[in-house]
């Protein structure tokens, strides 16, 4: 997670586009919004968010090869606290982990 979320944010994620929308329903929580091909728009507070990502050519160290998905984040007319909570919860529905 990250202290601080812009409201124009461009990432790198290690998934395939298939794990992303699986996960993408539990990760919008209570917020409308509806997918339109690779795109996410959705009503965050007052204002809007658009969720767009693509294939990325996968990531490769040594022999493993990683899956990536480029994925842009833009927030029209949310302020600062929503978003900030939005991103939060967000990232915990996203976030995978070993053990």
């Amino acid at each position: 997670m990250f202290a601080h979320y812009p409201a124009h944010m461009e990432r790198d994620m290690g998934c395939t586009e298939v794990e992303w929308l699986r996960a993408l329903p539990a990760a919008m929580g209570d917020v409308p919004w509806q997918q339109e091909g690779a795109v996410v728009l959705a009503t965050v507070a007052n204002g809007s968010l658009s969720i767009s990502w693509r294939e990325g050519a996968p990531r490769v160290i040594a022999l493993m090869r990683m899956p990536r998905l480029h994925v842009v984040f833009d927030f029209q007319g949310v302020d600062e606290a929503a978003r900030q909570a939005f991103m939060k919860r967000f990232d915990l529905y996203m976030q995978r982990g070993g053990g």
